[in-house]
């Protein structure tokens, strides 16, 4: 007698009480079995795959089917294994049932015609490709398995019948196909499709590497990249190259926002599949089922999996919660999809238990629907439908927020009138005038320039399209900022770059919420616009609000980006548009809090500087590894910062002022950390497709121009005890270590305190940084109307050299004046040490952050640091008092 578990699960599967009827060794196996999982070693077991043969393997595949299908039945229906086991088995029988089969077919096929060779001689092998839910290791309990055959390179047999190549994959991709879906008297393994191939059914049923790729190339369309999303290597050597050619295809290097609208007709198409055949009731592709939950999780696949690699990976749940952990979704969006997946899977292995049917509908008798309803654990067929009820219309609600189509919200007609008939009508729509626009005519002339344009009129039909939609929301969205008109200028500069990348078109349209950002950010900022224009990938950084009151955390970014960095290692060019990538992606964040108000001008030179720092610490070592002479591992070399990464005050377009120093005896020392230099200095400087980092100037070393690229730790304390200039002394009270060995660093403090600690003549002093002053001045200052802000007298520039003077002169006898504490700190610190009265002191700071504030205004604004003079009169006379009381009343 069958146990009290089989019995009663045999209750809820009619597929089951069948089997246990007409398989008189099936119980007994049961019962031997039901309280594990089964394994593949243990598949391969049952079926001796050891001594399989073409007569034998039939019956032993589909009685291996019988016997795991119920197995999980029983233990699934009993409330013994979850939905991973179930996919799991069902996933790890597909696998050694294909296997098995092709390693017999395979055997007879090479007996009769030899080995399948390349031209040049190599054993070529067929790769069977699992698709779908085999794909995915979420197979289903009654699922069909969807393949594809790819085989390497063209040739052909070894043997004495020499067939080609394509021939013999052929032949054996058929008989594999018969011993998996033929029906016979023990049943069938699994019904196989192959439709995924490219071109159909209409097409070869295997193809080489070659011709994959150029089908990918020329014909490839989108709903083959979403299949090709869960495709997987069974078997095979050499996928790692099939990769290579499937990847370019599935994953856009740039975030792929078309694939909304892609995902979006593909879906409308199944509806109304679904529609016509009336299955409403069908729980994987009727509303809020299966299928718009892997829309879901596979559309953001499409879009950021490019950039993300993370993110190719193929199980839904996992996508789902890595998208959670990247807040591409809400974590209680991933909860509410995750559990109505288990759900609706489970649902869906119930109504296959059934009958052993392909079905995903709810069937139709009265009597089968109680019997489900019991399998899934309810009460009766009402609360089965309820529950079912409330899952699939979370679902539905969580695809329509991803998936809307923004073209169907309400919209201004007039505005597309206003666009479409550009260049058309002489008299302004008066929209424009009620949107705020204050020279409409002048609005009407810029998008008739752009509508007539030959780079508009060149798009392919798809982007115009994209682009006819959005336009009159842009004039919509620019209209609701301060300056309408200057806006829109700004934004259609922006939409005439991105107009062939119908991806960021895409994305405008998709997030109307992004576009208004973009209309915000363009009308505060000529900078953003440009940094904006020059690096449109960044648009995907206005989709999520957070960002502005997240504060970097740089410990954590320098991790996250070290970590991306090894993963590509060694492709020197991904790396380096890498890098560049995430460094534009956290300037460009603190753009937007800057613009929004959030963050002082102080506290974003610290977040600019100490991404710098970031930057530099990351390079060095990634440069180091790509050499191919190092006398050592870790190279004793550091980074020394000068100017404004020096005293932390960078701004979003500053240099880096930076000198090369080394601790290193060896022999080889000076060639190794020579040719260090210069590549550093290359990975930071060079423009990539990515853009570049930085600008580099290491006139600051010993010596200038005309000194080495790096210098050793005693050279460079001889130089600057023996040979400095005052000016390259003022220059070290702003200098600090920023990257790579610390021990190198801590001796460059501890010179850099030496040098700015030794006692100096003051009269001399005053007359060398007196004579800088004017030279500066000469060059500079006094160049056009209002005030200068950092060269005119009374300006940043004047507070800077007093406070250097101050340093220089005293430290001696006030060592804390020689640490890098920022100008405003030492000058309250001179005020605190009766160097300069404390009053002054403190209206000078005043004065400097006022400066950098009108200053970082202006280079928002794109514009010289230049201001009305009435802006800044007042602020100038504590600096210009202060100026006077350090150097010329000292000097009577």
């Amino acid at each position: 007698m069958p146990s009290s578990a089989i019995s009663r699960t045999a209750c809820l599967s009619n597929f089951l009480a069948r089997m246990l009827d007409s398989r008189d060794w099936l119980a007994a196996r049961l019962e031997a079995s039901i309280e594990a999982r089964i394994d593949a070693d243990a598949m391969r077991s049952f079926i001796d795959a050891d001594h399989l043969d073409e007569e034998r393997l039939g019956e032993a595949l589909r009685r291996l089917r019988t016997w795991v299908l119920c197995h999980l039945a029983v233990r699934d229906l009993d409330g013994r294994a979850d939905l991973a086991e179930v996919t799991e088995t069902m996933t790890l029988l597909a696998e050694v049932a294909i296997a098995a089969a092709h390693e017999v077919h395979r055997e007879v096929l090479v007996s009769r015609h030899g080995l399948p060779l390349s031209i040049s001689g190599w054993e070529q092998e067929l790769i069977i490709l699992g698709m779908g839910k085999l794909g995915g290791r979420e197979l289903n309990v009654s699922s069909d398995v969807d393949l594809i055959f790819v085989f390497p390179e063209d040739g052909e047999t070894g043997g004495e019948r020499v067939i080609s190549n394509f021939e013999f994959f052929e032949r054996l991709g058929k008989r594999i196909i018969r011993s998996l879906a033929d029906i016979t008297e023990h049943g069938q393994v699994f019904r196989v499709d192959m439709r995924l191939r490219p071109n159909g059914d209409s097409g070869p049923l295997v193809c080489s590497f070659e011709a994959l790729e150029n089908y990918f190339i020329t014909q490839g369309r989108e709903w083959e990249r979403y299949a090709w999303i869960k495709a997987r290597p069974l078997n095979g050597e050499r996928f790692a190259e099939l990769e290579k050619i499937a990847r370019p295809f599935v994953f856009r290097k740039y975030l792929d926002y078309g694939a909304f609208n892609a995902m979006r007709a593909l879906h409308a198409q199944i509806r109304r599949e679904v529609t016509r055949r009336d299955r409403a009731d069908n729980v994987k592709t009727g509303p809020g089922g299966i299928r718009e939950i892997e829309f879901i999780a596979q559309v953001f696949q499409l879009i950021r999996g490019g950039r993300d690699r993370e993110l190719q990976i193929r199980p839904t749940l996992e996508v789902l919660h890595r998208l959670a952990e990247r807040n591409i979704l809400g974590e209680q969006t991933v909860a509410e999809l995750s559990e109505a997946y288990v759900f609706l899977r489970r649902l869906e292995h119930r109504l296959q238990y059934l009958d052993d049917q392909q079905t995903h509908d709810l069937p139709q008798d009265a009597a089968d629907r109680a019997i489900i309803a019991e399998a899934a654990g309810f009460d009766d067929e009402d609360a089965l439908l309820t529950e079912l009820e409330r899952h699939r219309r979370i679902v539905s609600g969580h695809f329509d927020d991803v998936f809307a189509d923004p073209t169907e919200k309400e919209h201004k007609p007039e505005l597309e009138e206003v666009w479409s008939g550009a260049g058309n009508d002489d008299q302004p729509d008066p929209i424009l005038a009620e949107l705020g626009y204050a020279d409409p005519r002048a609005v009407c002339e810029k998008l008739a320039s752009v509508h007539e344009s030959t780079r508009y009129q060149q798009l392919p039909a798809h982007i115009k399209s994209r682009l006819d939609a959005l336009v009159p929301r842009v004039v919509e969205a620019a209209g609701a900022t301060p300056s309408p008109d200057q806006t829109l200028s700004r934004c259609l500069t922006l939409l005439e770059t991105i107009s062939r990348r119908g991806a960021y078109l895409a994305l405008l349209q998709q997030y109307p919420h992004a576009l208004q950002r973009v209309a915000d950010l363009m009308s505060a900022s000529s900078w953003a616009t440009e940094y904006l224009t020059r690096h449109p990938v960044l648009l995907d950084e206005l989709l999520d609000d957070r960002h502005l009151d997240q504060t970097p955390d740089w410990e954590a970014f320098s991790a996250e980006l070290g970590e991306a960095l090894d993963a590509i290692e060694p492709d020197m060019e991904h790396q380096m548009d890498m890098m560049r990538e995430h460094h534009h992606a956290q300037v460009f964040r603190l753009l937007t809090q800057d613009i929004a108000g959030k963050l002082t001008v102080e506290r974003l030179a610290d977040h600019l500087s100490a991404l710098a720092d970031v930057i530099l610490e990351r390079t060095l070592p990634l440069v180091w590894r790509k050499m191919r002479k190092r006398h050592r591992d870790d190279p004793a070399f550091a980074v020394i910062a000068y100017g404004k990464l020096g005293g932390k005050e960078l701004g979003y377009a500053s240099d880096l002022d930076i000198v090369f120093l080394f601790d290193d005896d060896a022999p080889e020392a000076m060639e190794s950390y020579s040719r260090l230099a210069q590549r550093v200095n290359t990975w930071l400087s060079t423009r990539t497709a990515a853009g570049i980092l930085f600008e580099t100037d290491l006139r600051l070393r010993p010596n200038g121009d005309a000194g080495l690229l790096v210098t050793s730790i005693e050279a460079f304390r001889k130089y600057q005890l023996e040979a400095a200039w005052a000016w390259e002394h003022q220059a070290l009270t702003r200098a600090r270590f920023a990257a790579g060995d610390r021990q190198v660093g801590e001796a460059f403090e501890t010179i850099r305190q030496e040098v700015l600690c030794r006692q100096r003549d003051l009269d001399t002093l005053r007359a060398d940084v007196l004579e800088m002053r004017q030279k500066m001045r000469g060059a500079h200052s006094g160049k056009g109307e209002g005030f200068e802000l950092k060269h005119d007298a009374g300006g940043l520039v004047d507070v800077e050299f007093i406070i250097q003077y101050l340093v220089l002169g005293h430290a001696h006898e006030h060592p804390e004046l020689a640490r890098n504490l920022g100008n405003i700190a030492l000058l309250g610190k001179a005020g605190e040490l009766g160097l300069i009265p404390a009053e002054l002191a403190a209206g000078c700071s005043d004065s400097y952050r006022l400066f950098r504030r009108l200053q970082h205004r202006e280079r928002l604004n794109g514009r010289p640091s230049r201001v009305r003079s009435e802006e800044a009169e007042a602020a100038r006379e504590p600096v210009i008092a202060l100026w006077h009381e350090v150097f010329e009343a000292d000097a009577g």
